[in-house]
């Protein structure tokens, strides 16, 4: 339910476009002051719903890993509310449902997002970072998702260490806009669960995406299938590539590090679920991107 939630809002969300291709306040250096605390500019908490209270969610950290500040996000007890978690958006949140419902403007392709973090939990429910592409459809009134990432906090990091999402594309056209959403515990948050962020920023480029998937087209077949896909690769003007498989949600499910060109590569989907994926074909020409529904 939470993933389908995020991509549901990553879809209706409304924004003003303009041509943009960095991330907003990516080291967490400019903030505004509320008073009683700051705000992190360009980023939207739940400081004001918990600052009724005296708590703070969201708070700015220092010293940063680089420069002065960071984002420290803390899930807190709010009397006769509970646990509210420790989330930041990348644009507006939607308090009532602590999820996202607007994002910047963004017209990049990159490969991933990447940046710096410590966290951890005090119970069992693990937060996540998760990175949502899209493109307004004028003529389905809709956005479209274009490419997303997630990753579900694993384990603790008690250092500052480095993360990477990489982004599985859905479509070969550029998107329009982004969001990004922080969230330092999951659906039963614990008191003091924490995630810290910094030097956040996007890397890779997969701007040939597009001339890639058109001169060079592969058949991916059966298509939906149950057990294995047959690709033909025989187009590409390379010895080998590398597979990956994600899921809508953008999780790296199936990684093939070294595959070699032929006009029949196998490739066993046997042990995954039921549903649509992505298969992501990268070589030093570029990345060729094709969706396919496993029985």
């Amino acid at each position: 339910m939470k993933k389908t939630l995020q991509l549901t809002f990553a879809f209706i969300f409304g924004i003003t476009i303009s041509q943009a291709q960095t991330i907003t306040n990516a080291g967490f250096e400019n903030w505004t002051s509320a008073g009683a605390y700051s705000n992190p500019n360009g980023w939207d908490q739940l400081n004001s719903l918990t600052s009724l209270a005296s708590v703070f969610t969201c708070e700015q950290g220092s010293p940063g890993n680089v420069g002065s500040f960071y984002l420290k996000l803390t899930s807190k007890t709010v009397t006769g509310v509970g646990v509210v978690p420790g989330v930041a958006v990348s644009g507006l949140i939607d308090v009532a449902t602590q999820q996202a419902k607007s994002g910047f403007a963004f017209t990049a392709q990159p490969q991933s997002l990447t940046g710096k973090w410590q966290h951890m939990i005090f119970g069992s429910s693990q937060g996540y970072v998760d990175v949502q592409l899209t493109k307004w459809n004028s003529g389905t009134n809709s956005r479209t998702s274009v490419a997303s990432g997630h990753l579900d906090l694993t384990g603790m990091a008690m250092s500052w260490a480095n993360f990477s999402i990489p982004l599985a594309y859905l479509e070969t056209f550029a998107p329009d806009s982004c969001i990004i959403s922080f969230r330092a515990s999951g659906n039963t948050p614990t008191n003091n669960d924490y995630l810290w962020i910094d030097e956040l920023a996007f890397t890779g480029s997969v701007t040939s995406l597009e001339n890639v998937s058109s001169k060079n087209k592969i058949n991916v077949f059966p298509n939906p299938s149950d057990l294995q896909l047959s690709i033909d690769l025989s187009s590409l003007n390379v010895k080998q590539v590398e597979a990956k498989i994600y899921n809508l949600a953008g999780q790296l499910i199936i990684y093939f590090k070294e595959i070699a060109i032929s006009n029949n590569t196998i490739i066993d989907i046997s042990e995954l679920a039921s549903g649509n994926y992505v298969l992501n074909i990268t070589s030093n020409g570029g990345l060729i991107s094709h969706k396919f529904i496993k029985n």
